[in-house]
């Protein structure tokens, strides 16, 4: 079972970002009354999508190597910087750009920065979900000193 964890982990990251982003907020804007009400509530959906996205990324690095190893499994070796990139693009959009869209200041530019954020860590995290689905990738750990 803990073998499966870490594609479980990144498989949620990577659906929830594919729902929420490219399924539930563009019905919003197709059917609620205004774009102001689906603004809002994508808001939402979006800040909760960060959580959901720092958490898998958590729980990714605390499952990147067995107890007591300094190596990582091989899936992680190759999908670190993706895990951190993914993590890192999630708290920026939240934190750094979904105010601006809110407050509306330049929302063209905003949005935009926002939407690529938003791709780059659907990116990232579909990365991770490859490197955790590669045959062998969790059954031993690499080697400080070995390259995948």
């Amino acid at each position: 079972m803990l073998q499966r964890l870490p594609a479980l982990v990144a498989a949620l990251w990577w659906g929830s970002l594919t729902t929420i982003g490219f399924l539930v907020v563009p019905l919003l804007f197709a059917h609620l009354p205004s774009p102001a009400i689906a603004g809002t509530m994508a808001a939402k959906l979006f800040a909760a999508q960060t959580w959901v996205a720092v958490v898998c990324c958590i729980v990714l690095l605390l499952v990147s190597r067995p107890k007591h190893a300094l190596a990582q499994y091989p899936w992680a070796q190759a999908a670190m910087v993706f895990i951190l990139g993914g993590m890192l693009l999630a708290l920026l959009s939240q934190f750094g750009v979904a105010p601006r869209i809110v407050a509306r200041q330049d929302l063209r530019l905003w949005h935009s920065v926002g939407s690529v954020m938003y791709l780059l860590q659907w990116g990232c995290a579909l990365v991770v979900l490859w490197s955790t689905l590669r045959p062998g990738a969790t059954n031993t750990p690499v080697e400080a000193s070995e390259t995948p």
